[in-house]
């Protein structure tokens, strides 16, 4: 079967005569999208130079909302309609500390309209949701809730709250979450692991829609998604037996900079000890905006050395879309 032929098995695709709302008009908002990014790129060696995945049509003026990592250091966008329709786009803002990413079409979306947005807040487990991928019904999935709790990615990423869904959808990146109101709740992030009482079980972590309210409103006022930026240190970081250990370093980043290196446990933050990789990147967000100082005590081959790292902003080490 060809990649493009792909679909779910009927028992798994939502059926229109259980659901409260137009069930096509809602599917048709979410729109294939497609990201070439420079080979000299900073994320090309870990993200690709090639991306593909979903984004959801939430106004009416062309935003569409998506997960940022599609669309990081973006050199062009190309948007797909369900009905074979594409348009370009250009990369209106990534905000780092959510995930989301933000597109404005540069060309018309013929027969769309833009998806209600709903809220996350009050989502139950075990509630019944759609994963919504490009290419209407065959491609959208009857999932449920798994788990709701928190989330800390080794890049420096931390929700207090994340959505958790089963079954897994294999084109996860910027799926659109939709609740059976036909609102959209969250955006797909990730392919992650829960573990339950039956064992492991493959989900997809999704990012709570919550989250998007602000942003929307400093963009809505010409302002960036955030007035300041997180100190971020370029540490690659997980959680190892009750340690929070370094499993690797962004290129040139501060953390390689100062010295740190893979195998570094990290022990306290400012004096602070750290029990971790959430409370890690809570104390060292706690300290300051980027620029700052992070004092960092380690334990490398059973010896304990001080290390001070001059954090950044993440988004200076990122190629900028050209204006044309």
């Amino acid at each position: 079967m060809n990649q493009e032929d792909w679909q779910f098995p009927g028992s798994l695709q939502p059926d229109p005569a259980s659901m409260d709302f137009k069930l096509d008009v809602c599917l048709n908002s979410v729109v294939s999208l497609r990201a070439e990014i420079p080979e000299d790129g900073f994320t090309a060696d870990t993200l690709g130079t090639s991306r593909q995945g979903n984004g959801v049509l939430i106004n009416s003026t062309g935003l569409i909302l998506t997960i940022g990592y599609l669309i990081t250091e973006a050199e062009t966008i190309w948007l797909s309609t369900n009905q074979g329709e594409s348009v370009p786009g250009t990369v209106v803002a990534y905000d780092q500390e959510t995930g989301f990413g933000f597109v404005q079409a540069l060309g018309t979306l013929r027969n769309i309209e833009p998806i209600p947005v709903g809220s996350a807040k009050n989502l139950s487990i075990g509630e019944d949701l759609l994963v919504v991928g490009h290419g209407g019904r065959k491609r959208t999935l009857r999932a449920n809730v798994v788990s709701k709790h928190c989330f800390a990615g080794y890049w420096e990423y931390f929700l207090d709250e994340a959505i958790f869904t089963s079954p897994v959808h294999p084109q996860w990146g910027g799926a659109g979450i939709v609740n059976g109101r036909g609102e959209l709740v969250a955006i797909g992030s990730l392919l992650t692991e829960e573990i339950t009482a039956e064992g492991a079980m493959q989900t997809n972590m999704a990012v709570p829609i919550d989250l998007v309210y602000p942003l929307l409103e400093n963009l809505k006022n010409g302002l960036p998604t955030r007035e300041h930026a997180r100190p971020w240190l370029g540490i690659y970081a997980t959680d190892n037996n009750g340690q929070t250990v370094v499993v690797g370093l962004a290129k040139n980043g501060p953390a390689e900079t100062a010295l740190i290196q893979p195998k570094d446990v990290v022990l306290e933050v400012e004096g602070e000890s750290v029990n971790s990789l959430a409370d890690f990147l809570k104390k060292v967000w706690a300290i300051g905006t980027a620029g700052s100082n992070i004092p960092l005590k380690i334990l490398r081959n059973d010896k304990t050395l001080n290390l001070s790292v001059k954090s950044a902003d993440r988004n200076d080490f990122l190629k900028k879309p050209s204006l044309h």
